[in-house]
């Protein structure tokens, strides 16, 4: 509702100065002319204002979701270096600036008198340029050497600097960007797991699209897609007495169009600078692909296994036959296969085992094991 909002706002904005823009042209038009009496005809008056503000008002239309984008990574590096500012510079910084602006305005009222081809107004600009940066230049070196004088070293203004950054980052949760929930990751159930435990920053954001999905599984004709729609419903219900979620509306003729719902996502996720979670690989490849911030649970599992090594020993229930002659199966907690040599009489049993070697596979890893002990 608020990316409609500012949509719409930029629009209006566009609009208007496309529409003073159109009227700028025709005072100029009509003021360079033969001696002043060049005149537009009240045709021209009205629809060149009134075109370029509808053009200039599509245009930025259009371009909004570019605009946004741009702003939110110019935002962020704008604040990253200010929060790199030591705080005592921002402060004296900040009055040096407010006493140059007053001296540059008492000094350009003068000068805004002079009526010669904006030379007035050309030298109040640079006024106000000059005597802003004069102002911040000699406060900030000012206070630097008044506080050497004094004795403060270069280690407290650091512990003053950081006890204010400090206030600070407190407020980095609302900075994180929005996380964007897809079916995959609200069937599978761990991201409630995972967002039980605070890692995960930023508003919790579930499209439309994606309740409409998990609405469609959970009326399937097939009775394990319904008990899965059904039991993502209820996760995603869990999830916003814990945590809140923001449902986001994409009614915009943007998203309608599409029909793919893992298109959508992407694109969703692009125009809020978001990042989107999911278990899906193929979603996980072609976001890569168009540069879209994705994190997979999958990877974050793998990531968190138990490093074992050749010659560790652990305890594992075989439960099963394994492919060759004589080999057992059993898993970890994890769901890691472990392959036990000569395991096969020990199915049923839980036995102490020794590593003898790791193999990664693209679909995950496999331990192969033999007992220390039978029984």
């Amino acid at each position: 509702m608020l990316s409609k909002l500012l949509r719409i706002i930029i629009a209006l904005t566009g609009g208007i100065l496309g529409y003073g823009g159109g009227a700028v042209l025709i005072m100029l038009a009509e003021s360079t002319g033969e001696n002043g009496t060049l005149k537009a005809s009240p045709v021209l008056e009205t629809i060149l204002p009134i075109g370029s503000a509808l053009l200039l008002m599509v245009v930025c239309y259009l371009l909004f979701p570019f605009i946004k984008k741009k702003s939110m990574r110019v935002t962020r590096r704008i604040e990253g270096d200010l929060q790199a500012v030591p705080f005592n510079d921002v402060i004296s910084g900040t009055v040096g600036l407010i006493c140059g602006l007053v001296i540059a305005y008492l000094i350009s009222q003068p000068l805004m008198k002079l009526d010669f081809f904006y030379v007035g107004t050309a030298l109040s600009v640079l006024a106000y340029i000059f005597f802003g940066y004069l102002g911040v230049s000699v406060a900030t070196k000012g206070v630097r050497k008044e506080m050497n004088r004094a004795g403060v070293t270069d280690e407290r203004r650091g512990l003053i600097n950081s006890m204010f950054k400090s206030r600070s980052a407190k407020n980095t949760a609302s900075v994180a960007a929005p996380k964007i929930l897809d079916t995959s990751v609200i069937i599978d159930g761990r991201i409630a797991d995972i967002l039980d435990t605070g890692f995960v920053e930023g508003k919790i954001i579930i499209p439309e699209f994606v309740l409409e999905e998990l609405r469609h599984i959970s009326d399937s004709a097939d009775s394990m897609k319904r008990a899965k729609g059904r039991r993502g419903l209820d996760i995603l219900k869990d999830i916003q007495a814990k945590h809140g979620i923001e449902i986001y509306n994409t009614y915009d003729k943007s998203f309608v169009d599409i029909p793919e719902v893992d298109v959508k996502l992407l694109k969703l996720a692009g125009t809020m600078g978001g990042k989107v979670l999911t278990t899906d690989y193929n979603l996980l490849k072609v976001a890569e692909i168009q540069g879209i911030p994705v994190l997979n649970i999958n990877q974050l599992v793998r990531a968190l296994r138990p490093v074992l090594i050749p010659g560790e020993m652990m305890m594992i229930a075989v439960i099963k036959e394994g492919k060759e002659n004589n080999q057992g199966v059993g898993y970890m907690d994890d769901g890691t296969m472990i392959v036990i040599e000569d395991g096969k009489r020990l199915i049923g049993t839980e036995v102490n085992v020794e590593v003898t070697s790791v193999l990664q596979t693209a679909s995950g890893r496999m331990i192969f094991a033999k007992p220390t002990n039978r029984r």
